[in-house]
This record gives structure tokens, C-alpha cells and sequence, in this order.
């Protein structure tokens, strides 16, 4: 099954098979206070270099999202998603938890868009999937309910099945429902990179739908947390996962994504692999 998402100019494929789509992550002003400062005074000089940056590094579909307090989202979210699109032909992720601004983004999107999230609550679903299925986007389903998230695989596939089939519903397509296991931190649960995975493995078994995952929350809390997340990377691309948010600018991460690929046979003739070796030791 495929994830077809699209620009005004450009069409990229989410799915089995192909190498990982890696989603930009870094326009985001969680965790990035001067980056949040910047656009409560409706600087957005950060956001046209991030977008960019990632893009020369990798990026084929970039996150976008303008969730801080005290500020009109809705219209800081459409005129964000507008510069980016003025910058860049590459797909985005319309990323917010409050559904206006979502709304007001996929207005000011033009293409096929991927929808930053819903999950298995009911009251969330009923306000998301409408405006999903209005615009012809695709979108996120993290596996947690009304009931929180879940410890288990198998109840993680139990909301992602919900999901799937509520988005149905809708009117939308199983091949626009990419599922993201939820990644907790290692550092403060035990296990939590065995249940991602094995909740990866189950949804593409069972579901057969694409599956997309923040891996860098596994390692927040710890040292070193770079290379976690690229071996972590690694074994998510073994257990089926089809894209990831990250930071294609960490080299380490973007060398576990890429390895991950190579391994698993989705990296045809090796040449992602030594073409970002390549462009790496240039200046050796």
C-alpha cells in the first residue's frame, strides 16, 4: 500500500519497498525557545532557513507547526505553511492539536498534505477526519484513545484499527492513514522501544497501512542521544516502519535511517548510502 502526498510541483510515494521518507522536524518551536520567541514576534527568518537546511540535507517532507502560547495559530500556521511552500517544492505536515489551525493550514496548502495528527479519541477523530477528507490530505493516527497510551502492542493495533476504520467512514482511504506507534522514552520506560516495534510489526501485518514514528523520543533524558536514535532508527526500518520525523541534519540519525534501508535491500545499487558518504567526506 501507498502514501501518495504531493506539492503544487512535486509528488513523493510513502510505502514498503522504497526507502524511508524522512519528515523535517525542526519547524517546530517545541523545545526551541528562541525559534518560539522568533515567531511570537512574527519573525519567520528561522523557519525559511530551516526548511532549506533540511532540504539540502535529506528532507522529503518537511513538518510544519507554530504551536505556542499567546498567538493566533490559526493564522500564524497558514502564513508559516505559505513561506515554506514560496521556498520549497517538497510536501509538508501540517502539524497542530488544535483543529482550527489545521484547518487553517491545509487553506493556505497547496497539493496533497499530510495531516499532524488525530488519534483514537472520539471527539478528536470527529473534529480531524472531516477536515481531512475536505481537503483530499492524508493523515497521521497516533495509537492512544480516550483511555490514554496503551502498554501493549496489541492494544496499540486495537486503536489503530479504530482509527483506520473511522477514517473509512470518512470517506478516506486506507492508503491515507499513516500509523504512528508512539516512541516513549527508554530513560523512563523500560521497554518502551520493544512495544514501538513489535506494534510496528503488528500493524503492517494486520493493516498493511504506512507507519511513520518520532524515533527521537526514545532516547530524550539520556546521554549520547544521537547515537541511540540512529541505532534505534535502524531497527525501526527492520520492524517495517515507512517514514520518520527527524532532524536530517544529525548525521548519526540520518546514517541509522540510510543503513536501515541499505540492509533491509530498499537502497538500490547501495547509492543513497555512498551518495551520502560521498557528499559527507568531500572536503576530506
Amino acid at each position: 500500500m501507498e502514501t501518495v502526498l504531493s506539492s503544487e510541483t512535486r509528488e513523493i510515494v510513502i510505502g514498503p519497498d522504497r526507502p524511508v521518507c524522512i519528515i523535517g522536524e525542526r519547524i517546530n518551536p517545541t523545545g526551541r525557545k528562541i525559534l518560539a520567541a522568533e515567531l511570537a514576534e512574527g519573525n519567520l527568518e528561522r523557519v525559511g532557513s530551516d526548511a532549506l537546511a533540511q532540504v539540502e540535507a535529506g528532507a522529503t517532507l518537511l513538518d510544519v507547526n507554530a504551536g505556542i502560547p499567546m498567538v493566533d495559530e490559526p493564522a500564524l500556521l497558514a502564513e508559516m505553511v505559505e513561506l515554506v511552500q514560496s521556498l520549497t517544492d517538497v510536501p509538508l505536515s501540517i502539524d497542530s492539536s488544535v483543529a482550527e489551525a489545521l484547518a487553517s493550514g491545509l487553506n493556505s496548502y497547496k497539493g496533497k498534505a499530510l495531516v499532524n495528527s488525530v488519534t483514537g479519541e472520539t471527539a478528536r477523530m470527529e473534529a480531524v477526519l472531516p477536515l481531512v477528507k475536505k481537503h483530499g490530505a492524508a493523515v497521521i493516527g497516533l495509537a492512544m484513545d480516550d483511555e490514554g497510551i496503551p502498554e501493549t502492542a496489541e492494544k496499540r493495533l486495537q486503536v489503530a484499527r479504530s482509527i483506520l476504520e473511522r477514517a473509512q467512514d470518512h470517506g478516506i482511504s486506507a492508503a491515507d492513514v499513516v500509523i504512528d506507534p508512539l516512541i516513549l522514552p527508554a530513560a523512563a520506560t523500560p521497554g518502551s522501544g520493544k512495544v514501538a516495534l513489535d506494534t510496528i510489526r503488528l500493524v503492517r501485518s494486520e493493516l498493511g497501512v504506512n507507519m511513520v514514528c518520532g524515533a527521537s523520543n526514545v532516547s530524550f533524558g539520556l546521554p549520547d542521544r544521537p547515537r541511540v536514535n540512529a541505532a534505534f532508527l535502524a531497527m525501526t526500518v527492520g520492524a517495517g516502519i515507512t517514514s520518520v520525523i527527524a532532524n536530517p541534519l544529525d548525521r548519526e540519525s540520518a546514517a541509522g535511517i540510510l543503513a536501515g534501508d541499505l540492509l533491509m535491500g530498499n537502497d538500490e545499487n547501495c547509492m543513497n548510502w555512498l551518495t551520502a558518504h560521498r557528499k559527507a567526506t568531500a572536503g576530506d
